[in-house]
């Protein structure tokens, strides 16, 4: 037996968390020096929602917000109960090249594994974040109810996280500028020439820039095009869709996506606030597996080899 964790940061909706039995590990964010957590068990996805419309309300008005490591005395201190009663771990990770959280587990897990030799704990690097790490959390739970061994799932979901496609639109540059990953003049002249850009996590896991489209509406009608044009098997995968604030636009993206492609399942959720307050208020992203992290379509379909976590899907 095996426990699935994940941070706060995969974003994964409370009745979700409950219903696949994963355990979260949860960022803690201040907010002009008051304690916001990343994630409340038991909540509604109303009452998500509206928690997320108080935090990036917050944003709007100026709030000062600060966000936080799980540091690997943490993770000891998580991780070693289940050991101690025996079971194996799966830890599924925001992306090592956004947040020091990764190797704060991986020190972690070195001290476990000296002192419980005979348990199984594995690391997934997921590339990315939000819920591109929660949704390969709830595969791997569904990969445990098949029977399939710990070794095997982990080995599959590492090379799927580099198929695990994130793309985004931000309404706001000034956030980008903010975290230095967009200088404060361009920001100031995309915003005037109302600019909107397109993001994506690259295969090493960084967020670069993939286009620029002028108006909100270009940019939502971008990122339906991106995942129509680019998701592999659309009717066994689950869509994720995260929004700060914009629940009427996710709604209008969602729409868009299911006229062109058939989906087995969707989660829209109110964007995790640990990466959603470097990103801003407005934000939508959207997850899913596609050929590669390239972005190029099915044009270049021939050329790539076959998912394995298709085959058990």
């Amino acid at each position: 037996m095996f426990e699935i964790l994940v941070d706060s940061a995969a974003n994964l909706p409370a009745d979700i968390v409950e219903k696949y039995g994963i355990h979260v590990l949860v960022f803690m964010n201040l907010v002009d020096g008051r304690e916001v957590p990343g994630f409340i068990p038991g909540l509604s996805q109303e009452e998500e929602r509206a928690m997320g419309r108080e935090y990036y309300d917050a944003i709007r008005a100026g709030a000062t917000v600060k966000t936080s490591l799980i540091n690997s005395g943490e993770f000891q201190d998580y991780l070693e109960p289940f050991l101690k009663e025996g079971k194996d771990i799966l830890y599924i990770s925001l992306s090592s090249n956004i947040s020091g959280t990764y190797n704060a587990a991986r020190i972690a897990a070195e001290e476990l594994r000296e002192e419980y030799p005979e348990r199984q704990i594995y690391l997934i690097d997921s590339l990315n974040a939000s819920l591109a790490q929660g949704i390969l959390a709830i595969y791997a739970y569904e990969f445990r109810e098949k029977g399939l061994p710990l070794s095997e799932i982990a080995d599959v979901l590492a090379e799927t996280a580099h198929s695990m496609n994130g793309v985004f639109t931000v309404d706001n540059l000034k956030y980008l500028s903010r975290t230095g990953r967009l200088h404060a003049g361009v920001a100031l002249a995309g915003n005037l020439l109302r600019v909107k850009p397109i993001l994506c996590g690259n295969k090493e896991g960084f967020i670069v820039q993939h286009s620029l489209k002028r108006g909100r509406k270009q940019s939502l009608n971008e990122l339906i095009d991106l995942v129509c044009n680019n998701i592999v098997e659309p009717e066994k995968q689950i869509i994720g869709i995260a929004h700060a604030d914009a629940y009427e636009d996710s709604l209008y993206v969602m729409k868009g996506i299911t006229d062109r492609v058939h989906v087995r399942e969707f989660i829209n959720t109110s964007y995790d606030f640990c990466t959603g307050s470097h990103v801003g208020p407005e934000t939508i992203a959207l997850f899913f597996i596609g050929y590669d992290r390239e972005l190029q379509g099915r044009l270049v379909n021939e050329k790539l080899k076959e998912k394995r976590i298709f085959d058990w899907l």
